[in-house]
């Protein structure tokens, strides 16, 4: 038998189609698609268990809480849900069953956020034309969440004597253990001020799927491999993401964050200032 293609090989195969990566690493196309999913597959089963993992107990849950009461004034969040659309070419034979609202083919990307920006569940795969309300109800995470089996603190042991919970936009279903902003049709003064608190806790999964588009450019294209095959390099990219935070210190920078100025209290997106004074008109 020929002798294997090493690891270095393999890891340098990024960024490009696989007709122009045949040239730069005398790989054969089709010998690349072969690795590149396998080789994915692998980081992602290396580092699941180190640098993506769903808390285990109470005690692991009321860490991720106590991050964004420190962090993003936010009291009992377990996390913040959202769906990201990964683009890819239209698979063979597939109809109109991953064509999504935004008129492009995908797959859904479905995280929990942590204060750190860190995805503690992923689910990757889902066809583009379902909902991310339908995604999360698919998910395992969710299953648990209604069985009652994730092992969340009880209320008496969390801030107010109140649930813990997580935090999606208008797109899920308000639960018991899920929130989601008031519409704006029928806002209020307390209501105005709970949808800020809730969307500056939420911010914290739009950003990490800004900077893993950012970072892994192949995000911004569409993946033109077969839907099996994306699902482990998305999976490895929201490992390689973990791993970057944990490890990297310039990954996420001062710019990427959203804060919240001592004196004004006023929110600061991305440079530009939005008084706390408006959610009191």
């Amino acid at each position: 038998m020929r002798q294997a293609i090493p690891a270095e090989e393999r890891l340098i195969a990024t960024g490009k189609s696989y007709e122009d990566l045949k040239f730069s690493t005398g790989i054969a196309a089709q010998t690349l698609g072969s690795i590149i999913p396998e080789t994915c597959k692998a980081i992602y089963e290396i580092l699941q268990d180190t640098y993506m993992k769903v808390p285990q107990t109470s005690k692991d849950w009321k860490e991720v809480a106590n991050g964004f009461k420190d962090r993003w004034q936010m009291i009992n969040c377990g996390g913040c849900i959202d769906g990201k659309h990964i683009r890819i070419c239209q698979p063979a034979r597939s109809g109109a069953l991953y064509y999504n609202y935004k008129n492009f083919y995908s797959i859904v990307l479905m995280a929990i956020v942590n204060h750190n920006y860190e995805l503690i569940y992923v689910d990757v795969g889902k066809q583009g034309r379902i909902s991310d309300g339908g995604v999360i109800q698919a998910t395992t995470f969710y299953r648990r969440l209604q069985n009652e089996t994730l092992n969340l603190p009880k209320p008496m042991d969390c801030e107010e004597d109140l649930n813990v919970v997580f935090i999606g936009d208008a797109a899920f279903s308000i639960e018991e253990h899920v929130l989601k902003p008031f519409p704006q049709k029928s806002l209020n003064y307390e209501r105005r001020i709970y949808n800020y608190r809730l969307s500056r806790a939420r911010n914290v999964v739009e950003n990490a799927f800004g900077l893993i588009a950012s970072r892994f450019r192949i995000l911004q294209t569409s993946i033109n491999v077969n839907p099996n095959d994306t699902n482990y390099i998305v999976l490895a990219i929201c490992t390689l993401h973990n791993f970057l935070i944990k490890h990297n210190s310039s990954y996420v920078k001062p710019t990427s964050e959203n804060s919240e100025t001592q004196d004004t209290e006023d929110i600061d997106v991305s440079g530009q200032l939005f008084p706390l004074q408006n959610c009191k008109k």
